[in-house]
């Protein structure tokens, strides 16, 4: 029986590692919520009885935002930040890394791009 918890199908491993599948539960937040529930940690989601599964659904509904809820909240935080003209909405609209040195530790976005003589990639036969 697969069970589905706020519009995610649970796989079948350890629930500890099973809930953190649903956007905006971790690993430390799935152990809370384990904890809190009284359910053990290595039981898998096809282990749960009704009672169980009952309880950990309006556990998570009832006291954490996750999955739509959560990405709604954080696209209106990005689309405020975008409206206010802060640096990083502006960085947002650019698609360009918004914390962090920014040099050389965002190349994935930035396309790989290599700005310093000597540091463009070039094959070994090339250069003889």
């Amino acid at each position: 029986m697969a069970i589905r918890i706020s519009g995610i199908v649970l796989p079948e491993k350890r629930l500890e590692v099973a809930l953190t599948y649903i956007f905006g539960i971790g690993q430390s937040r799935a152990r809370k919520i384990l904890r809190e529930t009284s359910i053990d940690l290595n039981k898998r989601p096809k282990d749960l009885s009704e009672a169980e599964v009952a309880l950990l659904r309006g556990m998570i509904d009832k006291n954490y935002r996750v999955e739509g809820e959560l990405r709604r909240e954080i696209m209106n935080n990005i689309k405020r930040l975008k409206e206010i003209g802060t640096r990083r909405g502006s960085r947002h609209m650019k698609r360009l890394p918004i914390k962090g040195r920014t040099k050389t530790n965002s190349r994935t976005t930035r396309g790989n791009v290599r700005k310093t003589m000597g540091s463009g990639r070039r094959s070994a036969v090339e250069k003889t």
